[in-house]
């Protein structure tokens, strides 16, 4: 019953859905998700691999929100995403004072932590991925880390995303945002109030999808980065959201095996 919720969850279908939304994108254009998946112009065969990526994504995506293949697909998923990690790391290594680039590790990071916390928890309940599920979504805590980091690193240009029309100000909400990252962060990593705060931040992600990345598409529908940057807003809000459901489902797990001995305990 646990695991039909967690398949129900909004988390889940968000993390399909922007997986899915980046197959389309790179269906139809025969590219990779500008800037994001960081694949090099001089790449040999680069067209038939962005072609294959987003087949991958298009397939994975879908097969997510079957039950019999969801835990198959998370685990594709954690895989495919950690390739993108890998292939930003030459980058910040290389200028490791620049954030930029580590910004872009710990984003994609944040999409494999995702995967392998769905993964473990749609294991069977009494394998050693189910009992670490709970462990596992809370690491995404370091990711928000970063998420805070980069707010701080490139305020001003934080900044200007912000819609002119939502008082009282760009300065303000690129604060705001950075702050609750990293409030985020400490309450995942430390297991205090973990289950809110990353719920929370899940709701902040979707909310920059839905007032910065929807309203700047409908306004330039032709420019490939705009349809790449929803798509991963779509994937990132889900991943966090996946993090807070796993949260919450081990918790809920954990106090029914307790009330269970307990009860055994009083007959």
């Amino acid at each position: 019953m646990i695991h039909r919720k967690l398949l129900l969850s909004p988390g889940l279908y968000l993390y399909a859905a922007g997986t899915l939304l980046l197959g389309v994108v790179g269906l139809v254009t025969g590219d990779f998700a500008t800037n994001w998946q960081h694949v090099g112009a001089g790449v040999a065969h680069r067209t038939v691999l962005a072609y294959a990526t987003a087949a991958f994504e298009l397939v994975a995506g879908a097969a997510l929100l079957w039950r019999r293949s969801a835990r198959v697909a998370a685990g594709a998923l954690a895989g495919f995403y950690c390739i993108f990690v890998l292939l930003w790391l030459p980058a910040a290594v290389a200028a490791p004072k620049v954030y930029d680039s580590w910004g872009n590790v710990f984003e994609e990071l944040s999409l494999v932590i995702a995967g392998v916390a769905a993964f473990a928890w749609l294991a069977p309940p009494e394998s050693a991925w189910a009992r670490r599920a709970g462990v596992i979504a809370r690491a995404y805590g370091i990711c928000a880390i970063s998420f805070g980091v980069d707010h701080l690193v490139y305020l001003r240009g934080v900044a200007g995303f912000v819609p002119k029309w939502i008082p009282p100000g760009g300065m303000f909400w690129a604060l705001t945002t950075a702050i609750s990252f990293l409030m985020a962060a400490a309450a995942m990593l430390s297991g205090i109030l973990a289950g809110l705060a990353s719920r929370l931040l899940g709701v902040m992600i979707v909310l920059f999808w839905g007032l910065i990345w929807v309203p700047s598409l409908i306004a330039s529908p032709r420019t490939h980065f705009l349809w790449s940057a929803n798509g991963m807003a779509l994937v990132l809000g889900g991943g966090a959201w996946v993090a807070a459901d796993v949260i919450r489902a081990t918790r809920a797990r954990r106090q029914g095996e307790e009330a269970v001995v307990a009860g055994r305990s009083a007959a």
